[in-house]
This record gives C-alpha cells, structure tokens and sequence, in this order.
C-alpha cells in the first residue's frame, strides 16, 4: 500500500474528499438541504483532522463514519447524479482504506436500500467489490448481506448486470476465500491447541474458527444449501438461485482454494457432510436413466439427465477427486463407479463423451491412478476401482465398434445393416476406395463395417477436455462421429505413458538408491554402519511396499488395456496409430518385464506377435502359452465381461508379401500385410532394447520370427546370418518391391538384434539361449519323419549368439552345445549337419579365441570348450562321427602341444568307439590307442595314465574282433609294466597333483572324490588297472577271460608289492571281492544249453561245451587265485582293521562255489577252503611266495599233523608279525592279532563248513534226471577238512554244534553216487571195506573223541552224543539210510556193463556194512573206555547200545550180512561185560530201570530169532553159532542171575521164562513152527537148563529177595520137568517100537538126573529155607516118575533108577487127620 501511504498520496485523498464534498453540497443545494449542511460540516471536519493529526489516515479511519455520513445521505436522495458522486467518493474512501467497520456496515446497508430500489446497479457491485477487496473490515452479517446483494442483482432482468454480477460473486467469494488464506498465514507460527470438533451437523456455531474462516464457512455452507435448494443460514435474503451458478461457484472454490479443506477439519468435515451426499443426490437422474427404455416401462417417470447440470457435477467430480482424493477415499470410490457407469452403451452419447473426458483427466494423472490402486484395488474387500476404469475404457471402445452410436445421423439409418459387412457409409466408403485412388485417407479405425474416424483431440500426456468445458450450453451438444472413441484411444494411450513412466522414473530412483546405500553399507569405513544397514532394511521395506503398488496397478490394468489395445491394433487403419498402439503395447510389454509379471509381460508380447503374423497362422506358442487366457474369445474382468474380438480377416491392408508358411504340412500361400511388418518390427525393437527384460517370452518373440522369416524366405548363411534366399519348394515366395528393399534392412536388424545380446545380462543371456533352443527343438519336431528343408532360423542363431558372446562363453556355453548335440541327433540330414557344423564352429572358435586369462592359464575354460567334442561320443550317426573326429584332428593339428589338461577329452574321444560302429572304425581308435601306449605314455600328464588304462580296457571289452581284445589284455600288461619301471616318477607327480587337489578340497570345505579313495593316489592307479582287468575277467568271452584273469593274478603276485599296506584292503575289498560276486552271478546265470562246435575247425572238449562249464572254470581260477592271495599274503592282511569281514566275504564265496550244483567248482571251493585254512602248511617267506602252494596233499598225513603234539595251535608262526609288518611300514607300530580275533575267524570258517555241509547233503525235494547229487569226492574234500578245523575251534565246540556236525555227517554218508561212477569208488562188494568219505566221517569222530577224552569235564557231557551218532551209522548195516525220496538200487544190482547214454544215472546205494561194522567196533572200543563216565550213566547209553545192537540181533539170519550179527553179539557181550556191573552199581538211581526191559527182549529176540537159517547152512556152521547162543547163557549164569538181588523181580521172571523156554527142546504141539529148529541145539538147551537148576536153590540165601529167585527158579526147573517127563511118556507110548529122536532121549536124560540133583540139593538146605509148595511139587513128581519105568531105552532106564532113589526119605508115616486139622 506504499502508493496511498505516501504524503503526496494523503495530500491527494485530502484534496479530492473536500472537492467531492463541496460537489455534493453544490448538487444538494436546492432539493436536499440536510445533504449539503452535513457535507459542508464534512469539510470542515476533514480539514480538522489534517490539522490536529500527523496519522492523517489513522485518523480518518478512526472518525470515517462521521466523514462517511454525507456521502451516504447523498445516496439517500436516490438521485442517479448524487448517488453516482457519492458512490465514487465512497470508493475513493474504501481504496485507502480509511472506512473502519461501522461504516462500512452503514455504506452496505445504503447500498442495500439502493439495490433494493434497483439504482444504479452496476456502480453498485463496482463499489461492493472495491469494498471487499480493498481491506478485511466487513464481517459476518454485512459480509453476508454484501454478498446477497450480489446474488440478488445477478437475477435481474437486465443481462449485462446479471453477467456483470455473477462475476462479482466469483469474486467476492474467492475474495473471502483469499482473507482467510491469509489469515492463516499471519497465524502460521502460532501453534494452537486443537479443538475437539463436535460432530453437530448444522455448525451455526462456528466457535473456534477465526473471523475470516468462519466467514468463508458461512458462506461455503449455504453455497452446499442453496444448490441443494435449501435455505441458506447465514446469507439472509437471497431470492433465487440456480444450481448450475451454485455448482459453478462450488468448483471454483473447491479448485483454487484445496488447502482450506485439507488443512481445517471443520472444511473437510463440509466437504464430506455436504459437498459428497449433494453431489450424488444430483447424479441421480442420470444413475437411473437407460436410454431407449420408455416410461411406461418403469413404475415412476424417471427425471432425465439435464446436460448442464450433469458437466457442472462432472467437473466438480474431477476436482474432488484431483484435490481431495486423501480426504474422501469412500466417496471417490462411488464417483469413480459413478463415472464407469456413465460409460455404458444405454447412457446418452453426450453422457458417455463428457464422462470419456473425466476419465481422461484422470488418465493424465498416474500419481493419482496410483493412489486409487493402493486405496481400493489393494484392500481386500474394496471394489477394484482402477481395474473397473480400465475395463470400462475397453469396453467402452468395444461397444463403440459392436454398437452404432445412435446420437450420429450419419449411421442411424444404417443401424440395421451395420454387422452385415454392407457398405455402412459414405464416409467409410470413400474411405476405404482411397486405397486404390489418389484420395488420402481418413486416419480411422475401421472393424468389422464399423467405421470409426481418428479426430486429433489434444496434445499428449495433457487432458484437454471439449465438453467438460461447455458452461454456456443448456442442450446437450451433439458429438461428432469418432470423437469418443478418439478420446479413449488417448485415455489408454496416456494412461501406458503415465503409469509406465512414473513406475519407471521410481524403480529407476529405487535402483540407485539402493545401489548407494548397499554401497555405502558395504564400504567398512563407514563408522555409522548399523545406521547404513538400518536404512537399507528401510528403503528394501520402502521398495517392497512401492512394488506391491506397481505390481497391483499393472495387474489390474494389463487385461483391459491388452483388450482394447488389440482390438484397436486390429482395427487401426492409420499408420500413426498403429505405432501408437503397438509403442503402448511394447511399452506395457517391457514394463510388466521390468516387473517380472510374467504372464502380462507375455500377454502384451503375444498380442504384437498375433499382429506380426497373418491372420488365422497357426502358431502353437501363441495359442498354448500366455495367450490361452485371451484367445478364448470372451472373459470376464471382475464381472464384466469382455469380447476378446479375432482380428478380422477381411483387413483392410496392404498385401506386401506372399509366401509359405512354416508348418509341417505343405499348406497353401500366405500374406503379410504392411501392418505385418510394422509389427515386426515392434518386435524387433522390442527384442533389441528391452532383451533384458523378455526372460521366457525371448521364446514367443522368436517362434513369431522365425515364422517371418521363414515366410520373407530368409535362409541361414556362415556364421549364423539370414540372407534373402529363393524359396526351396512351393510356389516361390511373392515379395512386393515395398518389401525387397526392407528385407536386407530387417536382416540386419535380426542380425543386429543377436549382436547386441553381447550387452544383456547373463540371465537375460540364459532366456534368450533357452528361447532359441526350445524353438529349435520345435523346428526338430516338425522335420521328423520327412527330408523337407527343415527350418535352420534358430540353430543358426544359437551358432551367432556363441560367436558374439565369446568373451563369456563359459555361462552359456553348456546350455548352448547341450542343445547343439540333440540337433546332431536328428535324424534329418540337413538339420543334423548344421547342427554339427555350429558345434564344431564354436569349439574351434572358443579354442582360438584370445581369452583373458588364456587357455593356458585357464584349464576349466579350456576342457569346458572340449567337453562338447566328448559329448559327440554318443551319437550314433556315422556322419556326425566323421565331423567329430575332423574337428579332434584338427584341434590335434592346431592345439596338440597344449592339450595338456584336454588329454582326458581326447583320450575319451578315442575310447567311446563302440561295439556297434563297425570294425573299421573300432581299428582305427585302437591303432591311435596303440600308438599313445607306446609313444605318449611319459609325455601326457600322470593324471591321465589312469584313462589309458580304462581306454585299453574298454578295447579288451570290445567283441567286434576277439584279437583286439586279447591284444588290449597285453597293453595292459604293458601298462603295468610301464608303472613298475617309472614307479618312483609317477608316485611323485602323483603325489604333488594329489596334494594340490586335497587342498582345494578342504578350501572348498568338500570331500575329495576319486576311485578307491582313500589309497595314495600312485595305489589308486595300481587298483584301476586291477579294477579294469577284474572287469575283464568276467567278459562273455571264455578266451578272454582266462587271459585276463592269468594277468590280473599275475600283476597282483608280481607288483603287489609296490602297494601300500592300506592299500591292500581295497584290493581286496573292490577288486577281489567285487570280482567273485561277478563271476559268482554270472556263474549262476549261464546258460547249460550245449555250444555246437564253433566255426566248425575250432573242436569243443565235452567238458567245456555250455557255457555254465565254461563259466565254472573262470570260477575255479577266480576263487583259486583270490584264496591262494590269501594265503601267500596273510600276514599282510590280517593286520588290516576288517580282516575278519574280509574273511567272511571269503568264505562266504566258498561256500557258495562249494554249494554250486557243479561238481569241478565245488570240488574247487573245498580245495580253496583247505588252502586258506592253512590246512596245507604255510609257505614261508622264504619259499618263493608266488608259487601257489599245493592243495592236494593226501588227508592221513593231515591228520597224522594235526594230531600232533602241540593241538591247540598247530601253525605257530616263526617268525613274528612284528618282523614283518615292520619291513613293510617303518612308521606303523606292528600289529599283533590278538588270540581272540584268530578263534572268530575259525567260528565263522566252521559255520561256513557247517552251511556247505547242511547245504550240500540236504536231499532236495523232487527228483528227476537233472537232480543234483554231491559227488563222493567232494563230500569226502568236506569231511576231511572238519579234523584240521576242529582244533582251532575245539574250546568252544559245544553240543550244539556236535549236534550240527552229527547231522552233516550222517546226511554225507547217506548220499549215494550214480551207477557210472561206482565202478571207480566201490570196491567190489566182496571186499569189505570201506570208501574214503566213511573214513573220513569216522575219523572226524575220532578227533572228537579224542579231545573229548583229554578235554576239560564239560566236554565229555558229548560222549552219550558221540555214542548216538555212531550208534546211527551201526544201523545202517541192516537199514541203509534213505536219500530224501531217491530210489537207490542195492549195489549187486546196479547195472555196470551196459552204460546208457540217455538214460537217467542210476543211483546206487553204497555198501553201509563195512562202515557200520566199524562203527561197532568204535562204539565199543569207547565203551569199554568210558562205560563208567557221569554222562554216559545219566544218558542211558548203555540201553542205546542193546537198543541199537538188538536190531540186528533179532534179524539175525536175515541181516544182509551174516557178519553183522555175529559182530553184534560179541559187541554186546562186550558191552555188557563192562556196563553190567556199573548198572548194578547206579542200581539204586533208578537210571538203568528201562535198560532191563530192553535188554531182556534182546535176549528173547535173539536167542529165539524168527528168523530160519539159510538151506545151505553147514553142521560146523551150525554149531558154531549155537556156542554163540551158549555163550550169551553163560553171560546170563555168570553176570546176571548171581546178582539177582540188584536186578528188577520182573527182569530175572523174564530171564527164568527164557531159559525155561531154551531147556525144553523136544517139540510138541505146544510149540511154534518158528521153534523147530530149537531142537538142533542140544547144547543149548542142557546150558539152559543147568542154569535153572544152578539157581533153583542156594544154601547161602541171605534176603527175602535171593529167596525169592531161587523160589522161582525151583518152581520154574520143577514144571519144566513135570512136563519133559510128560511128554517122553506120550511119545514113547506113542512111538510103540521105533526109538524116539536122539535130542529127546537125552532130554529125558538130563531131566532125571536134574531131579535126582534137585532132591539132593533139597536135602541139604536147611528146612526152613525150603517152601512147603516146593516139596509138594516133587512129590507130585513122583508118579510121574513111576510110570516112566516102562521105556525101552536103557540110558533111561539107569537115570530113572538114580532119580527114583531118594524119594525114599518121602516115605513117612501119615500123620493123624487131627493133626492136619480134618476130624
């Protein structure tokens, strides 16, 4: 205000206050004289103040209602002159604002009355202007009252007032706005407290607002009422009003001042109350109103849009939401929806324009777009507003080309026909003919008959609305065709520009700084570091929620925009738009890549893929990949669904070439249309500027043009480049001349596009590989099965990728050649030479390639670039081999000097020559294999020796050519040969390189891996070469074979020495062992068909002519050599930790072989099994360890050894382990093998031994010819072995195992042998004698029982079980032990002479008599030593041995062998003579109780056998085996009956019974056939008999019990006499003159003398020992006697006589009948 402070200024306003004042008092003279005193006194009070004062103004503003007075008295008068100079004077007042508050109130009031009379209406709204603007001083009521006075003149009649007016309301309401502005800036700085709002709705009461605010929401509220037609509570008399006017004033307000609502909660609190529930009252005519729908049809005629109001809202709409979208989150969600609505196709087509242009400025807006994704299309149960806004854009332009808009005269009448692909109109016609014509054309979208024209609407990126801004119109404008689709063609196409440029300026802001801050936080200086990290963690948790918001707003946009961009790209006729729409397209693409949202970024691509290729091309990656979720011609986006339209085949385009498409069925012609080729190079640039970001889509962007390509009939030239070609087949390729002079340009663009991948990133690097690969892995599968020209588009291009990208060949060199080598595999001949070619290019190139560091330094890169020639190995086409072996010739040529580490490859090259590749091919990798071995040994690096071995073995394994294989064998004794000599030289380099490795593998933190690891590496090689010779000797090939197997066994004997001693484990463990598994399985598999002689020259011997025979010889000299290993090293071996394993591995093997249904291996395994149980004494150092020592050494002199005196360990080593170990390791301590861990190795070797025997003698269930029966030998081998075994086990033999061995033994002897061999193991059956596995057998019982004998007391508990198993063999004499089921013939009838080829073998059963003879004899041989032993007692042997004895016994005649029983009673009087008197000793005990039974019906069985003697027996034989009989009488009288008293009662009854039964041997009725010949043993019967008689009474009775007998006896002798004496009566009666038989004269005979000795005896014993009975039966004799007096004979005569005599003293007196109690 300087201008109107300054002393001229003052001077000034005095001067012209006191002219204006005499210039009302000159107007006022006449008509109004109280006007002109007031003015004159005016004056003088003017010049007063100037006096007194020197803040002239400050005191003029102080008395201005004085001052002011005239003025307003003057406007009183309603005199247009006066009031005119009043209102001028008074502005004059106002602008230097000397006018205090009341008078200003005055001067409103006046203007008030004027205004109310309609005077001067302009200079009215002039003065209030000046009044408001000019100072702050009218408030609250004048305030109000000024401004009704405004509204009120605005409504007059007179139009330049009402426009003149409605400004000044502008003003005056922005003039209130302002004050309070500035109010709150004077009052920025003083913070005050804020005040709690109450939530009244009506706030009258504006308490806490200051006086500026208060009035500018006074005011604010009743502009809210007024449009809402309410009344108004602060501006007092307003008369009318309209709503447009109110909306108007309501947006400018909401528009310049946000920051009052935003900053005052009372303002936002209007805003949300009032401003947002007004806004969509008003909307609500046009929510409701569809268009085209009559009343009728609805219950109430609905109110229809009226278009100023409608724009009015719209535009208050947009400010709301541009300004206060953070305050109103909640309600822009309804005006956003508002607007989506207004889009669809039943709204008015000015509705739809005018709603098309807010969203467009909301579209120019992404920070605010970005705002509405985080409020509602982020929040879970929000409605997706920025997706709906989207969509309904698509939809809209959608509905634009479905739906003719019928707001256009230009194509109503053609409603009707306007899908029908009819002409649609004129503009469109002429249109279309411009193609051919000189017209231009119309830039215009054309689609399916809709034609729609392009309008230039605005300037990019900015919103310039035409409809929005119409305020003047009252009717609806009409909207030119075209326009609405245009301005939502740059809805879409601002909307890409804004979202992707803000996403990419952010992420590009986020990149730096995240690469600052890591940097920083890495940076170790950095003393703030926590605080550093600390901020990274934040800006990380800043990035993620930022991406979340990109991420989501992409996601909801990328469907619609996809949508509407296609089908505009479809229908875009203007080559402007097209770039536009394929740059958003591309744009979005690599957005959505940067993003890493796969499936939009794809979607984007795809749809400029659809655009480059012709119509309806059948691409397989666009319609299985991403594009499945588009091409499905509708889906629907949150409920609303969209038409996914087709491109439209009758495209209005440019046809500029013709050609084939690449398919694999020959198909007719296609074309490209120029838009085809705008799209491709879309993608072109796509490809080449954002490649980093295309990841998987590389794969759609190249499948689309490699189609190209193949259809502009580009074809690959050297190098990988594509050069315009002829077409190979078909109708060749038609290109325009528009097109020929593009082709070189898009070649080299392709070119370009591949060169410049040297700039992606390796990942980037990857997707494009991948890409190219996977499209040439399609192109593969369409060249199957045909010889068509395959397509070479992406092979070509893999092979340009390498050469570019050599620097960094290493990250895609693997996925690059990975795939170059299936191509090589491709049956297609063209496709598969290329594929070479690019592969032998790039290995050629990368090894002439100047890297840094060089190959020399960098051997990874170098044997990474010649794995890929390696890998060529494998594949089977001659062809590609060639190529593979140029390129390693090559390589030799170029690079052979510093192969180096690339031996390995080389090598490898050489050994993958396979069987199958012919015999040339297998020559010549042999020659170069020679030529290595005998060349290149010393020159290539140790390492690589071990490769030479496998590569010579590998030839040894090939069967092309038996000499190459057998010559392969002889390398490898080459090699080995080779190693001996240059030992030192190679364990050193060895060493060193071991060393190194060791390292880098702890550096590394892994463990070192190589073959037979831990063993020194120098060993390792050594054990390779074993290893490959192992393998080798279980080759198909017998010859083989056996050479290999004499050379392995040979290195191993003649330089196992340069082995360390650990390494011995490994020999054994992985080479020995892994080879008797081997040959063990394939042993067990072969074949048993006979081999026809080969190649008819070449003579089979009949026991090599199956393949199993063949295969059991490599088993024999495979177990051979591996136990004679075992043996000569021994002391080597059993210092290593798992000796014993080993051992069991061992006889694990043994016993496998051993149970082998082949006799030659499984006599070999026995063999084997002696010679590593050192049962053939060890060799000695100082024997040549090499010799194998002998295995056949007769088994007597064995036993002879064994049973030596030092039995517990016949094999004391001479010298120690101690001197031995120590000659091999200085450094190791020696090692001692403990006593304990020798006894387990014997355990585990018995129960090897007692496996194979339970095994092998176990009869198999069935039998047919092919049953497998263990041959004698072998069982005999077995056997023999078990004495030597023994002792080392003995300790701990226990009954168990007795048990066990008793169970193989007897199962052994019971095998028989099949008729063809007998002739060479029996003896003939005369000889009793017995084979050697019987010998065996008892002699392994003898061991036993020997050390049982000199054993501790436990042991001889075994004696009963020894006596058991001999006993079972005693058996066998008269019942030969049965096989399983086999039917054995008896020896004499097995047929010998007649040897039949086809039958079955007979099996004989052996002649068990010897054996079992034998075994008698031992039983009784050990009897007789151990009758008296505890176990022998307890055990009841006695009772097994007559139990056993008694089956023969009563057999008698009828054993097979009539020496058997003789044998078997001798035995038993034997056994009997020694155990009877022990019985009578264990009397008491009860143990023997069961033993008299048996032995009584031993007795029985025997004396009277059932059996008849043979016709042709002699007398002398006879007799001889009567005194048998007499003799077992004799052990009865002698050993029996005197010790009745010890005996069982009913025992000795059966003895009296008996000999009862042998004293009578006259026959009679009452005897038996069986006992006839009972009369042939006079001897026997008087024996018997004189038995009886000897105890038919005693004088030296001493118990009850010997009185008992001899009561027995006498009771027995006297019945046996009573009834000869009977029967001799009979006969003799009988016989009348013919003398009776000789037996029975002598019968009688003896009968009377034993009773006239009887009588005698009787005599002599005391009477009271003598029974009453006793007498009473010889008297009843004596009748008897009597009548024998009439015999002839006079034998008979004279005995009767001598028996009659003594009945003498009989005779006594009878005594008195009293006396024996009858009366």
């Amino acid at each position: 205000m300087s201008g109107t402070n300054s002393p001229e200024a003052v001077k000034k306003l005095l001067e012209n206050m006191q002219s204006d004042l005499r210039a009302l008092s000159l107007e006022c003279k006449k008509k109004f004289p109280p006007v002109k005193e007031a003015a004159e006194s005016g004056i003088i009070k003017v010049k007063t103040i100037a006096a007194r004062n020197t803040e002239i103004l400050a005191a003029l503003k102080e008395n201005s209602s004085e001052v002011v007075q005239p003025f307003l008295m003057g406007c009183g008068t309603k005199e247009p002159k006066i009031t005119q100079l009043c209102l001028t004077a008074i502005q004059r007042l106002m602008s230097h604002e000397v006018v205090s508050e009341t008078a200003a109130g005055n001067i409103i009031n006046m203007l008030w009355q004027l205004m109310e009379n309609s005077l001067e209406e302009l200079k009215l709204l002039q003065t209030v202007l000046v009044l408001l603007t000019t100072n702050t001083v009218v408030h609250d009521e004048s305030l109000s009252k000024a401004i009704v006075l405004c509204f009120r003149l605005h409504f007059t009649k007179d139009n330049i007032t009402n426009n003149t007016a409605a400004a000044t309301v502008r003003q005056v309401v922005t003039v209130v706005f302002e004050r309070m502005v500035a109010e709150d800036e004077r009052h920025r700085d003083i913070i005050e407290q804020p005040v709690l709002v109450q939530g009244n709705s009506n706030r009258r009461s504006v308490s806490t607002l200051k006086p500026c605010a208060k009035d500018a929401y006074m005011l604010f509220q009743d502009l809210c009422q007024l449009v809402n037609a309410d009344a108004p509570y602060w501006l007092v008399g307003m008369t009318e009003m309209t709503r447009t006017f109110g909306l108007e004033l309501l947006e400018s307000v909401l528009n310049d001042f946000p920051q009052v609502f935003l900053q005052h909660q009372e303002f936002s609190f209007l805003l949300k109350e009032r401003v947002c529930p007004l806004v969509i009252k008003l909307f609500s005519p046009n929510i409701k109103f569809r268009q085209g729908s009559s009343s009728s049809s609805s219950p109430a005629p609905v109110e229809k849009p009226y278009f100023p109001i409608c724009m009015r809202l719209l535009r208050v709409v947009s400010v709301l939401i541009k300004q206060f979208y953070s305050l109103l989150v909640t309600e822009c969600e309804i005006f956003l929806s508002l607007l989506v609505k207004f889009l669809d196709a039943d709204k008015p087509q000015w509705l739809r324009a005018v709603a098309v242009e807010s969203i467009h400025r909301l579209c120019v807006q992404p920070q605010l777009l970005r705002s509405f994704c985080q409020s509602y299309d982020m929040k879970q149960h929000s409605t997706k507003v920025f997706r709906d806004i989207v969509n309904a854009l698509g939809s809209f332009i959608q509905s634009l080309f479905l739906v003719p808009p019928t707001g256009n005269p230009a194509t109503t009448n053609q409603a009707g026909n306007n899908n029908s692909g009819g002409p649609v109109s004129a503009p469109a016609n002429s249109g279309m003919l411009g193609i051919g014509g000189g017209v231009t054309l119309l830039p215009a979208f054309e689609y399916r008959g809709t034609w729609i024209p392009i309008l230039t609407i605005t300037v990019q990126g900015s919103a310039k609305a035409t409809y929005l801004e119409m305020l003047d119109k009252v009717e609806p404008p009409t909207i030119p065709e075209g326009y609405a689709m245009s301005v939502a063609f740059h809805c879409l196409l601002d909307l890409v520009r804004g979202i992707t440029s803000m996403i990419e300026g952010e992420l590009g802001k986020v990149e730096t700084e995240c690469q600052t801050t890591t940097e920083a936080a890495s940076s170790p200086t950095q003393s703030s570091e926590q605080q550093e990290l600390q901020s990274t963690s934040d800006q990380m948790d800043k990035e993620k929620v930022s991406r979340a918001v990109w991420e989501e707003m992409v996601n909801a946009c990328w469907c619609g925009l996809l949508a509407a961009l296609s089908l505009l790209l479809d229908a875009s006729t203007d080559e402007a738009a097209t770039e536009n729409i394929l740059k958003a397209e591309l744009t979005m693409a690599a957005l959505c890549g940067r993003l890493g949202l796969v499936t939009s970024r794809d979607a984007f691509i795809t749809a400029i893929c659809k655009g480059s290729l012709p119509p309806h091309y059948a691409l397989t990656v666009l319609n299985t990949t991403t594009a499945a979720t588009l091409s499905n011609k509708s889906y629907s986006i949150q409920g609303q669904s969209v038409m996914m339209i087709s491109p439209s085949s009758e495209s209005h385009q440019q046809v500029v070439a013709v050609g084939q498409p690449l398919a694999v069925q020959p198909q007719g012609t296609v074309m490209l249309t120029s838009k085809n080729i705008q799209c491709m190079r879309t993608l072109l640039n796509l490809a080449h500027c954002h490649g980093a970001v295309l990841g998987t889509s590389w794969q759609l962007v190249l499948a689309t043009l490699q189609h190209l390509v193949w259809i502009l009939g580009l074809k690959p030239s050297s190098g990988g480049a594509l050069k315009p070609g002829r077409a190979v087949e078909g109708p060749s390729t038609v290109l325009t001349t528009a097109v020929m002079t593009d082709l070189p340009v898009i070649s080299n663009i392709l070119s370009r596009l591949f060169e410049s991948s040297q700039y992606l990133d390796d990942v980037s690097l990857h997707h494009l590989i991948n890409a190219l690969c996977s499209l040439s892995l399609e192109a593969m599968d369409m060249a199957y099965g045909n010889n068509k020209e395959p397509s070479l588009f992406a092979v070509a291009k893999l092979l340009e990728t390498g050469l570019v990208n050599m620097h960094r060949i290493e990250i895609l060199w693997r996925p690059l050649t990975g795939h170059l080598l299936e191509v090589c595999q491709h049956p297609n001949s063209r496709m598969r030479e290329w594929g070479a070619e690019a592969l032998t290019s790039l290995i050629k190139a990368g090894l002439t390639f100047n890297h840094d560091p060089p190959l020399s330094q960098n051997q990874r890169l170098q044997l990474l670039l010649l794995n890929p020639l390696k890998e060529m190995s494998s594949i089977n086409h001659p062809d590609i081999r060639l190529k593979q072996l140029e390129c390693v010739l090559q390589i030799l040529q170029s690079q052979g000097d510093s192969l180096g580490p690339g031996w390995p490859l080389v090598l490898g090259v050489m050994g993958a020559i396979r069987n199958d590749q012919g015999e040339s091919l297998i020559r010549t990798a042999f020659q170069c294999l020679q030529l290595v071995v005998t060349d290149f040994l010393p020159t290539m690096p140790c390492t690589c020796l071990q490769i030479v071995v496998d590569v010579a073995g590998s030839f040894g394994l090939h069967n092309q050519e038996l000499n190459i294989s057998l010559t392969s064998i002889g390398l490898l004794w080459n090699i080995s040969d080779y190693f001996f000599q240059r030992g030192e030289t190679i364990e050193k380099e060895l060493n060193k390189e071991e060393a190194a490795q060791q390292k880098q593998a702890e550096e590394k933190g892994v463990v070192l891996n190589r073959p037979f690891h831990p063993a020194p590496p120098f060993d390792c090689l050594w054990l390779c070469l074993y290893a490959k010779l192992g393998e080798l000797c279980v080759d198909p090939r017998p010859a083989v074979r056996k050479s290999a197997g004499q050379t392995l066994f040979s290195t191993i004997g003649a330089h196992g020495t340069l082995l360390q001693h650990s390494t011995w484990h490994t020999v054994i463990w992985k080479v020995l062992f892994h080879l008797l598994d081997r040959v063990r399985e394939s042993s067990t598999t072969a074949d048993k068909e006979k081999i026809e002689s080969g190649g008819g020259n070449i003579l089979i011997h009949h026991s090599r002519d199956t393949a199993e025979k063949q295969w059991a010889e490599t088993w024999v000299l495979t177990l051979a050599g591996v136990a004679r290993i075992f043996n000569t090293r021994r002391y080597l071996l059993q210092p290593l930790g798992d000796f014993s394993r080993a051992w069991d591995v061992l006889l694990d093997h043994i016993q496998s072989a051993a149970l082998s249904k082949n006799n030659e291996v499984s006599l070999a395994a026995l063999k084997s099994f002696q010679e590593i149980l050192q049962i053939v004494s060890p060799v000695r150092d100082s024997d040549k360890p090499e010799t194998p020592p002998a295995v056949n050494v007769p088994v007597p002199v064995l036993l002879g050894s064994i049973s030596g005196p030092g039995l517990s360990r016949p094999f004391v080593r001479t010298d120690s382990i101690g001197d031995r170990l120590g000659r091999y390791n200085s450094s190791e301590p020696p090692v001692v093998t403990d006593e304990l861990e020798d006894l387990n190795l014997w355990w585990a070797a018995w129960s090897t031994w007692y496996r194979i025997g339970s095994e092998s003698t176990k009869p198999p269930v069935t039998f047919d010819k092919l049953t497998f029966i263990p041959s004698q030998p072998f069982l005999t081998a077995l056997i023999q072995i078990f004495p030597a075994l023994y002792q080392h086990i003995k300790t701990g033999f226990n009954m168990d195992d007795l048990q066990k061995l008793g169970v193989i033994l007897h199962s052994a002897v019971s095998v028989p042998i099949s008729s063809d061999a007998s002739p060479f193991i029996l003896p003939s059956y005369t000889e009793a004698v017995l084979t050697s596995l019987q010998e065996a057998v008892l002699t392994a019982l003898d061991v036993l029982q020997k050390a049982i004998c000199v054993g501790p007391e436990n042991m001889q508990i075994m004696y009963p079980a020894i006596f058991d198993q001999l006993l079972a063999f005693v058996e066998f004499s008269c019942k030969p032990p049965q096989y399983g089921q086999l039917e054995t013939k008896h020896i004499a009838n097995a047929k010998y002479n007649q040897i039949q080829l086809f039958a079955p073998a007979e099996w004989v059963a052996l002649n068990y008599v010897p054996f079992a003879e034998r075994s008698l004899e031992v039983v009784v041989d050990l009897y007789q030593k151990t009758a008296c032993h505890k176990a022998v007692v307890n055990e009841k042997v006695l009772q097994n041995i007559i139990k056993t004895l008694r089956v023969p016994l009563s057999l008698k005649y009828s054993c097979p062998s009539e020496s058997t029983w003789k044998l078997a009673v001798s035995s038993l009087l034997k056994v009997l003579s020694i155990g009877l008197p022990v019985a009578r000793q264990h009397a008491s005990s009860g143990k023997f109780d069961s033993m008299w039974p048996e032995l009584a019906n031993t007795f029985e069985d025997f004396l009277f056998t059932k059996s008849i003697p043979p016709d042709n027996l002699s007398i002398q034989e006879f007799q001889r085996n009567e005194s048998i009989d007499v003799e077992v009488v004799q052990l009865i009288s002698t050993e029996i009956l005197p010790y009745a008293n010890f005996i069982p009662k009913e025992f000795v009854g059966q003895i009296m019974t008996m000999l009862n039964k042998g004293s009578i041997h006259s026959q009679s009725s009452s005897f038996t056939e069986a006992e006839i010949d009972i009369r042939l043993r006079e001897e026997f019967s008087k024996m018997c008999f004189e038995t009886l008689l000897q105890f038919s009474f005693s004088n030296k009775v001493t118990t009850p019990q010997e009185g008992y007998i001899s009561r027995m006896a006498l009771s027995v002798l006297l019945k046996r006499s009573q009834d000869v004496l009977h029967r001799y009566i009979e006969d003799e009666r009988l016989s009348g003159k013919c003398p009776l038989p000789r037996q029975q004269v002598t019968e009688i005979i003896f009968v009377l003398k034993a009773v006239s000795t009887l009588i005698d005896s009787l005599k002599k014993t005391q009477p009271e020992n003598v029974d009453g009975n006793t007498w009473a039966q010889v008297i009843a004799l004596y009748p008897t006697l009597v009548e024998c007096i009439t015999c002839s004979s006079a034998e008979v005569c004279s005995a009767l006589k001598e028996a009659l005599v003594p009945f003498k003293d009989f005779m006594q007196p009878p005594a008195s009948k009293v006396q024996n109690g009858e009366s």
